[in-house]
């Protein structure tokens, strides 16, 4: 019996050519620096306006310039929602009474009671944080860690060593991921996948752990091996095949997102800090 499995390299590149879906088109760097500004100002605010303006601002950059996945879809229209209502009733329950007692009760258990200024202290607390997460959501969904590592090393002229041992490192993880995937279907060849019971777990995973790690092995042996081929270390710089050049386009997106947020700033200031 011959197991196949196409692995499918998370870490390649992805190049929209749509001017729609910009986002995957843009420099890593700009797609973390644009959102820097809005990211430290919302740890300082305190109302509802500001984070959900930028809670707005960011789903409507990634509902057009990202492609919408069901992982996407699931994020933005199920977790996000729910984290925020989670974290807003929590903060709402955690809020020292005292500091709201003047505003209207709206439930009472016992001596404890819930008043209406907690409830916006928390809701406030869970929008800013999922605006937070948002704006994170930028770079995170579209940019990949390899890209990442060369902009660094192309841009801000990170030393190549550093760059590249990140670069190879993150290239491990769909190995990893590869490789369980074949021991798990050699478990279940040999009928070890069906041991049940908590103690049938722990085995199945104690029988991963080793081929993993044993696998693992053998492949930093062959990077390094490659690596010391190659020269790697032995001159200050290196030829990049991959180019992540920091474009005209770049610059209009990080310029206009930084105005985007001194305008938000502007129109809130001072009732945001408030």
């Amino acid at each position: 019996m011959t197991i196949t499995h196409a692995a499918r390299d998370p870490y390649a590149r992805t190049n929209s050519g749509s001017p729609v879906r910009f986002l995957y088109n843009l420099n890593p760097l700009a797609k973390f620096a644009a959102p820097l500004p809005a990211l430290v100002l919302l740890i300082f605010v305190r109302d509802f306006a500001t984070p959900l303006t930028f809670l707005a601002l960011s789903y409507v950059l990634l509902l057009i310039g990202a492609r919408m996945t069901r992982r996407l879809a699931i994020i933005l229209f199920i977790a996000l929602p729910a984290t925020v209502v989670l974290l807003g009733f929590g903060f709402a329950v955690w809020t020292n009474p005292e500091l709201v007692r003047g505003t209207t009760p709206l439930v009472q258990i016992g001596a404890w009671t819930l008043y209406s200024g907690a409830v916006d202290v928390g809701l406030a607390t869970g929008i800013r944080l999922g605006a937070i997460v948002a704006l994170a959501l930028l770079p995170g969904l579209t940019t990949t860690g390899p890209d990442i590592a060369r902009s660094f090393v192309q841009q801000l002229r990170v030393p190549y060593r550093v760059g590249y041992t990140a670069l190879a490192a993150f290239r491990f993880v769909p190995r990893f991921q590869h490789e369980l995937d074949i021991i798990r279907h050699a478990h279940r060849v040999r009928g070890s996948h069906d041991r049940r019971g908590p103690f049938g777990a722990l085995a199945r995973g104690a029988g991963y752990i080793v081929p993993l790690l044993a696998g693992a092995i053998r492949h930093a042996e062959r990077v390094a091996l490659a690596m010391d081929a190659r020269a790697f270390g032995a001159y200050p710089d290196r030829t990049e095949r991959h180019l992540v050049p920091f474009r005209r386009r770049d610059s209009v997106f990080v310029v206009s997102s930084w105005i985007a947020t001194a305008a938000v700033l502007w129109v809130f200031f001072p009732w945001s800090l408030t």
